[in-house]
């Protein structure tokens, strides 16, 4: 049976007779250029409000950084999120940590992808500043740590950060961890830049990035990460000093994660002893906790 054509043919030669635009009803020329361009401004208005909107000010190469992000997270690393409600809700007039612990080099990056509205300030080990990303270590001012002697220099930097009210971000494991799912002993210097700077803290957890070394050959290898806010902890008004806030902290994370405390740490940083009467100690007092709502 042939292909009736009769119906097609039909409706092409009305489309070639069509005389809309040459009609009496036609709009002008000069309108439909007129509402173009007006579409096109509009865009333009937008795409350049979603860049300069961004937690430098009007910094546009800070948006085009972050809009990058957002496009990078998502399509190579397909992140999904949790507890975001807990970065909305955290007060920026203070100053904040965020404190997460150390997966592989793509850790920031995840982070600074669901804090939009504030940038922290990274500290680093120094031995871990690749020299090929210097242009970006430089960009984002990251901290840098020496892991192997003890550095008053970077706490001072850190603490004049959080003092003007900048945001902070700390590993407390001072390392990455390995094997994955193994927390290393959090260092006593978070302790003591959030006793010293009374900060608020906001726990992230990062798991499922990519388990590859160098650490930083996570940034080109895909992956399906997660990262999990908890809620703000404020310790500010519960007395502890710095060695116990840093043990709290790291409780937390045990017991959130479920994870074993590696202390057989490979990277010849120094291990942390526990106290004799850790796992005797009281829980902290209701105040600890800052409610989100």
């Amino acid at each position: 049976m042939l292909w009736n054509t009769r119906p097609v043919a039909r409706v092409l030669a009305s489309i070639r007779t069509c005389d809309f635009f040459h009609s009496e009803t036609a709009l002008p020329t000069w309108i439909l250029i007129a509402f173009a361009a007006a579409l096109a401004w509009l865009g333009f208005a937008a795409l350049a409000r979603w860049v300069m909107v961004n937690p430098r000010g009007q910094e546009a190469d800070a948006g085009l950084m972050l809009a990058f992000i957002r496009c990078y997270s998502r399509v190579l690393h397909r992140v999904e999120y949790e507890g975001l409600e807990h970065v909305r809700a955290v007060e920026t007039t203070r100053p904040l940590i965020v404190v997460a612990n150390h997966t592989a080099g793509i850790d920031p990056v995840l982070i600074q992808n669901a804090t939009r509205r504030f940038e922290p300030r990274w500290m680093m080990a120094d031995d871990m500043r690749v020299a090929l990303l210097e242009p970006f270590w430089n960009w984002v001012r990251i901290i840098d740590v020496a892991r192997y002697q003890k550095d008053s220099a970077s706490a001072r930097v850190a603490l004049k950060h959080l003092k003007a009210g900048g945001v902070l971000g700390i590993f407390p494991e001072g390392g990455i961890e390995r094997p994955a799912r193994q927390l290393l002993p959090f260092q006593p210097g978070v302790g003591l830049l959030i006793k010293k700077s009374g900060a608020l803290v906001l726990p992230a957890i990062i798991e499922d990035t990519p388990q590859i070394d160098p650490a930083f050959a996570s940034i080109w290898t895909p992956s399906r990460s997660r990262v999990r806010f908890m809620e703000p902890v404020d310790y500010a008004s519960t007395g502890l000093g710095a060695a116990d806030i840093a043990a709290d902290l790291q409780q937390r994370y045990e017991d959130w994660t479920g994870w074993p405390i590696n202390r057989d740490r490979a990277d010849g940083v120094e291990t942390p002893q526990p106290s004799a009467d850790r796992h005797q100690r009281e829980a902290p007092p209701p105040s600890v906790a800052l409610s989100a709502s």
